[in-house]
């Protein structure tokens, strides 16, 4: 076995590999950028090499530099986790001419699964089931109209070296193939430098289901199940899930079958995944092989007790499978949330800067160590104060949760995600509580077009419906009351002019309007407990008991008797007096006052917002990469004025209405904050 290894990565997939490795008793070395100094895969391994600048390019993309920190610190082996270099066939085979053992497949079955064509004739040769497409570069728009047509519509179009959504169309027509054609090609040149494109048969109403093989270099390969990853978001994951609600016994055992077949067929060693389009006849076709680790790992080790990580690591040290195909467990359900920084209510646009406070849910489950229970699993490379880089992508952390049975996964994964507290930076926690409580989703009647079709316009605070948005009157009420014990019991006061409790309150509620609910509560303590409080809001009694102290975001104890898990927080919102409610995905602020100062409060004047209709505000903090107006020059509407790159992804800002461009107030190359102004209009 290896004395120590090196992990070409960062994040939390590099944190991930080395919990594995030192449960292994393996050293391990970690590489880091400028912005990765104080990161916290850094502070976990044993020893850490900078490699460059904050831009991967820079860094995490320099293969000498990662094979010369290898030799450097004695590593015998290189773990590149997912993305990166993790599927770039030239790193694997110069790791191995090197000396240096890569985990993962040999770089020759990368190769042969890395191009989108090339696999498809691999795949028919292993009798894999295919799309039926044409399967060969097309040389013309004019040639992509006739394979369309001789296909039939719908079909997709897609280039050969795409990918994470580029160089793909949908064609339901001849016009939109040609143009189709057109934009792929065009797309795949500028992002690849490749512009083979190919045409394969659109699969209606699809899911995305993917099957987990691993190979050994013994020959041996065995499939680990499936994973649903329908969910998603402009062709990226939200939610995993581990198995499909959706597919029979026979059919995973079909595409198990297939996904073996087809990873021997280029001697595959390692971990690595074969992906699906599947119909709603349960009709299923290959659509790529992932040779690497994936990102929603974690549902298939919680479903089958195993390591990945560790087993790639002892295969690649040469170890025969400790398993076969019949000893593979598949044991209740797991779920996976992507916990990215990012704004749900403002059309989910990247949010960097400092995690000001990191608490996640409290891990219950250790797939992947000594005991397999069911639970809540973590996966994270931040931390309470950490920051969260423009540099790469924008996730946080990898919320995993292992129950008895998909219902019962949904109500774990629903609690874990209520505490979870992430401050100082936006995070799709509301986003996901939403899809979570779809109807849906929990009946398990989803495909790939999900979200499309339900959030099509965007995200919106009342897509998040609470089944009892009493509830959150009654907490901050009960919260509230607690503060006032808290203030009366300290000494000093003068007499007569004491801070007095009180049972009877109005919580002065902010609708999604902006309109002031005035709500008549009352909190009695029950039989005189401490932490334990009758609150009536309405017509609505509620019996909450929490010893949660004040202070603290997260609060957790029971109501009526059931369990629960919220957020309350002080002067957090737009009213430094309110305290903001967060349960389920949905968020209140609240006002609780006595019957007099409600009253008084009615009576204060409203100030109106200050117009902003003249500045253009950056939306995110990010790199300014192109301003791309005059001072003077007339713009219309929907015209683009500037481009802003953040978490590898660039954001165009367009004009909202006509105007003449005034003051630029920042400069191409500037790092910009929120809400920082760009340009003002005359």
């Amino acid at each position: 076995m290896f004395k120590k290894i090196l992990i070409a990565n960062r994040g939390e997939i590099a944190c991930r590999v080395i919990k594995t490795a030192k449960k292994m008793g393996i050293l391990t070395v970690a590489v880091y950028s400028d912005a990765d100094k104080d990161a916290r895969h850094v502070e976990l391994a044993d020893e850490a090499v900078h490699i460059g600048g904050s831009a991967s390019r820079d860094s995490y993309l320099q293969a000498d530099r990662i094979i010369a920190a290898c030799k450097a610190c004695g590593a015998e082996a290189v773990h590149p986790g997912y993305g990166f270099l993790s599927e770039n066939e030239a790193f694997a085979r110069k790791v191995e001419e090197e000396g240096i053992v890569f985990i993962g497949p040999k770089h020759y079955s990368i190769a042969a699964m890395g191009d989108k064509i090339a696999s498809k004739k691999l795949a028919n040769e292993a009798k894999v089931n295919t799309i039926p497409g044409w399967n060969d570069a097309i040389e013309s728009a004019e040639r992509a109209v006739q394979i369309a047509k001789d296909i039939g519509y719908p079909v997709m179009i897609k280039a050969s070296a795409g990918g994470g959504g580029k160089g793909l169309r949908v064609a339901f027509n001849d016009k939109e193939a040609f143009e189709g054609f057109t934009s792929c090609r065009n797309e795949a040149r500028n992002s690849f430098g490749d512009d083979r494109v190919f045409i394969e048969k659109f699969v209606e109403e699809p899911r995305h289901i993917e099957i987990q093989v691993l190979g050994d270099s013994h020959g041996h390969v065995i499939y680990l199940n499936e994973r649903e990853c329908s969910i998603q978001r402009r062709h990226q994951k939200v939610i995993e899930e581990a198995p499909s609600p959706f597919i029979s016994d026979a059919t995973r055992k079909a595409m198990g079958e297939q996904a073996v077949a087809l990873a021997k067929a280029v001697k595959y060693q390692s971990a690595g995944t074969v992906e699906f389009v599947v119909g709603k006849d349960q009709s299923f076709y290959f659509l790529e092989m992932n040779t690497r680790l994936q990102v929603e790992h974690p549902v298939t080790e919680a479903i089958t007790g195993l390591d990945l990580v560790e087993l790639m690591i002892r295969v690649a040290a040469g170890e025969k499978l400790p398993l076969a195909q019949k000893d593979v467990k598949r044991e209740g359900w797991a779920i996976e949330c992507r916990i990215n920084a990012e704004d749900p209510f403002r059309n989910f646009l990247p949010s960097t800067g400092r995690l000001v406070r990191f608490q996640p849910p409290k891990e219950t489950m250790f797939s992947a160590d000594t005991e397999h229970l069911y639970g809540v699993r973590v996966d994270t490379g931040v931390y309470d104060g950490g920051e969260i880089p423009m540099f790469y992508d924008s996730m946080i952390a990898k919320l995993i949760v292992h129950g008895r049975d998909r219902a019962h996964a949904i109500a774990l994964m629903r609690e874990a995600l209520n505490g979870f507290v992430i401050r100082g930076i936006s995070s799709n926690i509301p986003f996901q509580a939403a899809l979570l409580a779809h109807p849906k989703f929990v009946s398990g009647d989803f495909n790939t077009g999900f979200i499309a079709e339900h959030y099509g316009k965007g995200f919106h605070a009342e897509d998040v419906p609470h089944d009892d948005p009493d509830f959150l009157v009654a907490l901050a009420a009960f919260v509230h009351r607690r503060y006032r014990a808290r203030a009366s019991g300290i000494s000093g006061q003068l007499e007569g002019h004491g801070v007095k409790v009180g049972e009877e309150f109005v919580a002065v509620v902010l609708d999604a309007r902006g309109q002031h609910v005035h709500k008549s509560v009352s909190v009695t303590d029950f039989h005189g407990q401490t932490g334990s409080s009758a609150v009536t809001v309405g017509s609505n009694s509620y019996k909450i008991d929490s010893r949660a102290q004040l202070g603290n975001i997260r609060v957790e104890g029971l109501v009526n008797g059931r369990a629960f898990t919220a957020q309350v927080e002080r002067g957090a919102g737009k009213n430094p007096l309110a305290l903001r409610v967060s349960h389920n995905g949905t968020q209140i602020e609240a006002i609780v006052l006595s019957p007099l100062g409600a009253q008084l409060l009615s009576l204060m004047p409203y100030k109106a917002p200050p117009d902003l209709s003249k500045f253009l505000m950056s939306p995110m903090p990010g790199l300014l990469v192109e301003v791309s107006v005059q001072p003077g020059q007339q713009v219309q509407a929907g015209e683009k004025l500037a481009v802003i790159e953040a978490m590898k992804m660039e954001n165009v800002l367009f004009a909202t209405q006509d105007g003449v461009v005034g003051h630029i107030a920042a400069a191409r190359g500037e790092s910009l904050a929120v809400d920082q102004i760009i340009m003002e209009f005359a």
